[in-house]
């Protein structure tokens, strides 16, 4: 796989990481209670976080060497991710839908 398409790649798959806390009931889309609060959602955006950042480091250490990256990197990537859940935000507390 090209270096384009591991960034495609990526992306996408923080995309699908980030609303996946609101999209679904279930606790990590799997298991657990069939309602969840904010709190819980929030909990698992994080840990999406990290999901989705581990799997960018993976990507990276099979293209080459891992960069060092400081504090503005991980500011930038957690901002980036909560603008990826802004429709999930949406669709689950701002639409009114029939459930």
């Amino acid at each position: 796989m090209g270096n384009s398409l591991y960034v495609l790649v990526l992306l996408m798959a923080g995309l699908v990481a980030a609303n996946l806390p609101f999209v679904t009931r279930r606790l990590l889309g799997l298991f657990g209670p069939d309602s969840k609060s904010l709190g819980m959602r929030l909990l698992e955006l994080v840990l999406f976080y990290f999901l989705v950042g581990g799997i960018g480091l993976l990507l990276e250490k099979n293209v080459g060497q891992i960069a060092p990256q400081g504090w503005e990197f991980y500011a930038i990537t957690a901002t980036l991710f909560l603008t990826f859940a802004f429709p999930g935000f949406v669709y689950r507390y701002l639409l009114k839908h029939h459930d």
